[in-house]
């Protein structure tokens, strides 16, 4: 199988990226907006890579996958549903493990490269 490359870099454009829409959940003003560029998506399960920005707002997040991240740019924080907030800024990677539930609160526009990977159930 050939790899895959998505050339996404801080070089990518905006214009390169998905159109843009608002955070599902959104918790007051303002409301961060979003854009995103997929290189992968699997035809069987939920796994997918891309690129993904997001304007500065607080919101809910809520995500069944499971999610390894690298940020690109800008800063913002992660607090967990629970636990303490994670200060996360450019160079930093995070992995959240399937259902991690909690609050993002983003302070400088970010970018971010991602990986959804689907929830692994498994029998007790």
């Amino acid at each position: 199988m050939t790899p895959l490359v998505l050339k996404a870099s801080v070089q990518l454009t905006t214009d390169e990226l998905d159109s843009i829409s608002p955070v599902s959940r959104p918790i007051g003003e303002p409301i961060s907006v979003m854009r995103s560029k997929v290189a992968f998506k699997s035809s069987t399960d939920a796994t997918s890579a891309g690129v993904w920005e997001c304007s500065p707002g607080r919101w809910r997040r809520q995500v069944a996958e499971a999610e390894f991240s690298t940020f690109i740019s800008g800063r913002c924080t992660f607090t967990p549903d629970d636990g303490p907030t994670i200060s996360l800024e450019a160079g930093d990677s995070i992995y959240f493990h399937p259902n991690t539930n909690g609050e993002w609160n983003v302070t400088e526009p970010v970018r971010k490269v991602y990986v959804i990977l689907p929830a692994i159930h498994r029998p007790l």
